[in-house]
């Protein structure tokens, strides 16, 4: 059955940007439980631009459904899992100039590195996964460092999605749409768990979840605004049902 893990930096997003206590990332939390979450994803990134530390500890305690943590593969970030123990932990790359995660990591290039930080988070009972491009260097270079999971990054499918008038039908759509299935097709030939995220939204999310061997999807910044108008429980109890109404097909 596939699952959807809901990201909810953006309501910290509109916390920060007037550095109060409101909206609360852990009633996010429990609204998307509500509405049918599987997951919880936040990235606690180096800059603290939107989830904080303390967000994470109060979310580890309170929430009853699967923490899955985005971090950098760095020291901090590996130490902060390391203590609290998320069931998840997904690596990804980091730029401080950027609005939100661009690409997949290079695992081939930082291979050496990267099979340490995998190491210490397997040690600490944590599962390990790696959000990557849909590329077959990339999904054999995480099968070498011991990575669980891959995430395969459906950003230029949603753009080529979204530049295409959503028109499902068109080549260009249809080769970035292929990569995904192909790159799925190699992580699980490799005994590892294929997810996958990044822009999906209401419109594209249905050829992703209909994808053979797809376990979940993270999403983020579609269901944080739909719930602007329709409330977090709704938006996440929609967009769930979008997905097993692919997945059945």
């Amino acid at each position: 059955m596939i699952e959807l893990g809901v990201n909810i930096d953006h309501v910290a997003t509109l916390r920060q940007a007037r550095r109060t206590y409101e909206p609360d990332p852990v009633w996010a939390a429990v609204e998307a439980h509500l509405g049918g979450a599987d997951g919880i994803t936040v990235h606690l990134r180096e800059d603290r631009r939107h989830i904080q530390d303390a967000d994470v500890r109060r979310l580890r305690e309170l929430t009853q459904i699967k923490l899955n943590l985005e971090m950098a593969p760095t020291d901090e970030m590996v130490a902060i899992a390391c203590s609290l123990k998320p069931e998840m932990a997904m690596l990804v790359p980091e730029g401080r100039q950027e609005i939100t995660t661009e690409g997949g990591l290079d695992i081939v290039r930082d291979e050496a590195r990267l099979r340490g930080v995998v190491s210490r988070l397997r040690d600490a009972g944590i599962v390990v996964s790696v959000f990557l491009d849909a590329d077959p260097r990339q999904v054999e270079a995480a099968s070498r460092i011991g990575a669980e999971v891959c995430e395969v990054h459906t950003g230029p499918y949603a753009h080529a999605f979204h530049a295409a008038g959503r028109d499902l039908e068109r080549p260009a759509v249809q080769a970035e749409l292929d990569k995904v299935r192909r790159a799925g097709e190699a992580i699980v030939g490799l005994g590892m768990r294929f997810n996958a995220g990044h822009a999906l939204n209401y419109y594209n999310v249905q050829p992703v979840a209909a994808l053979p061997g797809v376990r979940e999807l993270h999403i983020g910044h579609a269901i944080v605004s739909r719930a602007v108008f329709t409330g977090l429980r709704e938006a996440v109890r929609e967009m769930k049902r979008l997905m097993r109404e692919a997945a059945a097909r």
